[in-house]
């Protein structure tokens, strides 16, 4: 859905949802912490589908001269949620009402996992070996 902004007597302006839902996953990924956007449900049935969702874990709804937000994320593992979270707010409010005009009146963040890297290959062994020569010991 569009919505219209008026400029001056020479026309109107229309922005349309996907493109402030495009502003605020760009904005939200320049945070350290975040790994990936994550859609649900809805998403995934689209993925399978075989059909491209350009703002994956975005919400958005517009008004006249305002938006909303709402982004679900999975942040890494050992980052404190909060601050990362505060963070994001401050980053998509800065950049959708920068490049769009529009007054964003809240960013809501749905934390939907942790990423917890696995141990690589050479990690694992080190500890393995480790680990030996103190049962050794």
């Amino acid at each position: 859905m569009e919505k219209e902004i008026k400029v001056d007597s020479f026309g109107v302006v229309r922005i349309a949802e996907d493109v402030v839902a495009t502003i605020a996953e760009l904005a939200a990924k320049e945070v350290k912490g975040i790994v990936s956007m994550s859609g649900g449900l809805a998403d995934s049935i689209t993925e399978i589908l075989g059909k491209k969702n350009p703002s994956k874990g975005v919400k958005v709804e517009v008004g006249e001269k305002e938006a909303s937000v709402d982004l679900y994320v999975i942040m890494e593992y050992g980052v404190r949620i909060p601050d990362v979270s505060w963070q994001i707010q401050e980053n998509v409010k800065k950049a959708v009402e920068t490049m769009t005009g529009l007054s964003v009146v809240e960013v809501n963040i749905h934390i939907q996992g942790v990423f917890i890297p696995k141990e690589s290959k050479e990690q694992k062994e080190s500890k393995e070996l480790k680990e030996a020569k103190e049962n050794k010991e």
